[in-house]
């Protein structure tokens, strides 16, 4: 018993001093990258990208409970159902930052520079990542199958070679019709591109309650977050703060209650508010993204520095987390229950992958042939 103890001891203790190295590696990384750092950012796009980094992992550490209503404490189900319904922005708030920069460029278009410098830098590590996920993808009960991984390379024109990597499928379209976009809207006047948003917003909620349409294409209704991006970016917004605000957090309820309730009445999960493509999500992210804007400037010291070194390194960040939550989403492993509940458990989780995602991308970065996968 005694030994037993002693031993358990040893091995917090041992656990405890490596974590605080790793804490102390990473901390020393982020100072190096600061001071070496020279290249100008806007800081409330940086903290816009810093949370949707943060909200897209906890998506995926709460992913296995999603479906589990009925079968695990209502606390535990709440947490990630809740967690879920206010961070389905994440990946609609990525996509109105592309939109705010890249359809605000005053560069003339050069067609070699622009595939060369700007696709290139999501279709290679979106190649690089689908083969690396494949090989992952191959590991079944008994060990490592070259046919499985063969397989999923198959497949992947048409299914993500893991969950995560769905985001490209519809993400790389769009880079194709960015250059068309630039020149159609710099001529319209400010009237018509409120008409413009109009379209979007009733396209968006066409989506929401399925209603049929040749218009609503992937394609189509991810380029109006590129658009809304865009406009938000280059007005003042502070006067429609407040509208954008109530219309917001509004929303967020409405994602959180109206999910509960469509779970309690059909007994099971319901996606119904869970939409990338609909009106409350296109509404919950022009709000934060407006709320950036307005506040994000108050944000000082070191955690300043933090958003922005984030920030820099959330593509990496986006690609590799899965990675770590491999052993993690596997319930039987105890990496939730160590905490006793899923409102600690889904944010600490988050938090940690998080850190080792930036750690491991801050490394892979300093290898010439690896940094092009976390650019």
């Amino acid at each position: 018993m005694f030994t037993a103890t002693l031993f358990g001891y040893v091995i917090t203790k041992l656990l405890l001093l490596g974590l605080m190295f790793t804490l102390c590696f990473i901390c020393k990384l982020i100072t190096s990258e600061i001071m070496s750092s020279q290249k100008p950012s806007i800081f409330y796009i940086d903290f816009l990208r810093f949370i949707a980094a943060i909200a897209v992992i906890a998506i995926h550490v709460l992913g296995p409970f999603r479906f589990l209503y009925g079968e695990i404490p209502d606390l535990d189900w709440l947490a990630a159902m809740g967690i879920n319904s206010v961070t389905r922005w994440a990946v609609p708030v990525f996509m109105m930052i592309s939109g705010a920069l890249l359809l605000s460029t005053e560069r003339a278009f050069h067609c070699e520079h622009y595939l060369s410098k700007r696709l290139s830098k999501v279709a290679i590590p979106f190649i690089g990542w689908t083969i690396i996920y494949a090989i992952v993808a191959g590991f079944v009960s008994g060990g490592w199958s070259a046919t499985q991984t063969l397989a999923v390379i198959q497949n992947s024109p048409n299914d993500p070679a893991w969950y995560h990597l769905w985001f490209f499928y519809d993400f790389i379209p769009l880079y194709f019709v960015i250059p068309f976009l630039i020149p159609v809207l710099k001529k319209l006047t400010p009237e018509l591109t409120k008409l413009v948003i109009v379209i979007c917003a009733v396209m968006f909620l066409m989506k929401w309650f399925k209603v049929e349409s040749f218009l609503l294409q992937n394609l189509v209704l991810y380029s109006g977050y590129l658009i809304l991006g865009w406009y938000l970016f280059n007005r003042d917004n502070s006067e429609q703060l407040k509208y954008w605000l109530v219309a917001g957090i509004v929303m967020l309820l409405l994602n959180f209650f109206g999910s509960w309730e469509l779970a309690v009445k059909s007994g099971q999960y319901s996606s119904f508010f869970m939409g990338y493509k609909t009106l409350n999500t296109m509404i919950i992210g022009g709000m934060l993204f407006v709320v950036a804007q307005s506040y994000a400037e108050k944000i000082t010291g070191k955690f300043r520095t933090l958003i922005s070194v984030i920030s820099k390194y959330s593509l990496g960040i986006y690609l590799l987390h899965p990675l770590l939550l491999i052993p993690v989403r596997e319930l039987d492993n105890g990496f939730y229950s160590f905490f006793g509940s899923n409102w600690l458990a889904i944010p600490i989780i988050t938090s940690v992958v998080l850190f080792i995602s930036l750690f491991c991308t801050m490394i892979l970065v300093k290898i010439p042939l690896l940094k092009r996968l976390v650019p």
